[in-house]
């Protein structure tokens, strides 16, 4: 039935009235580890005899991110091992591409080098191609680890350190992929605001119309390995990259709270403030192996604007087919802690068909 005239005016009065949406207003599902693939069956062998519970942590993979985008994940965890030369982790793989140099994406080089994109350009092209085929997309926040671990001591491969140079190259080869036109930055963010966080306090947030089609990206590490990407700068001016800080930080937009049990009311808070969340629905395979959605009914009730888990898709393996959605197997909903008539009224994204 059609909306009658006197309605219509009076939605169209409102939408007119009421603020835009904006793209910490939404929450949606995402991954962890994304790029990561099941480890061959002699390997996880190997990592089971020496410590049951290291196999059952690292014993889960992805389809491809193409996949996982067609289902509806809008963020994705990247991790970057740098290797300005190439070959520093070809050692024991026929793979040419590791021979290239470049960003390499691993999870544990050595140990957990199944991926399905292993060169960072690569992993970049697949989601650009995907964006600019859906350009209707809420923005992709892309999550990276700056992997820095020393493996050697356990038959993998040392990484090489994350100095500025690093951070400097890392930004560089994100940028050799996407254009201006397809990234959120802190710049965009912060705008005319002395701090970033002053930005994000006062609500510059990009509008979720905006932001449609882009990519934002987040470096979830620790308060020393971020200070070096920070650099003396006073927020992150001229970097591709939101950091996970202290809320009291002037470049605080983002942060990292993984677990929803524990930390529930201090991610309803940061979410009511303006900051952007994200946390964990599952960990080292336990949720899923037990059916156990107390951990994820947490995170999807906190308010968290990513919520990533290792089972879009259930593993065959665990009863009870363990999965994390939206509600409604929505791609993208109205964020419950930040609930609007604006964004109640708005067409988010299209429902998975």
């Amino acid at each position: 039935m059609a909306m009658p005239f006197l309605a219509m005016l009076a939605a169209a009065a409102t939408s007119a009235s009421s603020p835009p949406v904006r793209i910490n207003d939404i929450a949606v599902i995402g991954t962890h580890n994304s790029y990561k693939l099941p480890m061959p069956a002699a390997t996880m062998a190997r990592i089971r005899a020496a410590s049951p519970a290291m196999a059952d942590a690292l014993d889960y993979g992805h389809r491809s991110l193409v996949a996982q985008l067609d289902a509806g994940a809008r963020q994705l965890e990247i991790d970057a091992n740098y290797d300005p030369d190439g070959g520093r982790y070809a050692r024991g793989s026929n793979d040419p591409k590791l021979e290239r140099p470049g960003f390499k994406v691993l999870h544990i080089p050595g140990i957990d080098n199944s991926s399905s994109c292993v060169l960072l350009v690569d992993c970049l092209r697949l989601i650009r191609g995907w964006s600019d085929a859906h350009p209707a997309h809420i923005p992709i926040m892309l999550m990276f680890n700056a992997k820095d671990e020393q493996n050697a001591a356990r038959g993998g491969i040392d990484a090489l350190p994350f100095t500025e140079a690093a951070y400097d190259a890392l930004d560089a080869e994100i940028r050799s992929v996407l254009s201006p036109d397809k990234l959120i930055t802190p710049d965009d963010v912060q705008g005319r605001y002395p701090t970033l966080r002053d930005a994000v306090l006062a609500g510059n947030w990009p509008t979720l119309d905006t932001a449609r089609g882009r990519i934002l990206f987040a470096l979830d590490e620790p308060p020393a390995k971020v200070a070096v990407y920070r650099g003396a700068r006073r927020s992150l001016e001229g970097r591709v990259f939101f950091i996970n800080t202290d809320e009291a930080s002037p470049a605080a937009a983002y942060l990292t709270i993984n677990d929803p049990v524990a930390e529930g009311a201090r991610i309803r808070r940061d979410v009511a403030l303006g900051f952007l969340v994200r946390t964990r629905a599952d960990a080292d395979t336990r949720e899923a192996r037990a059916d156990d959605t107390t951990r994820r009914d947490a995170a999807l009730a906190s308010g968290a604007h990513y919520v990533s888990t290792d089972y879009l898709w259930a593993d065959p393996r665990f009863p009870g087919n363990y999965t994390v959605h939206l509600p409604g197997n929505a791609v993208v909903r109205c964020n419950p802690v930040r609930a609007t008539a604006s964004c109640a009224a708005a067409t988010l994204e299209a429902p998975i068909k």
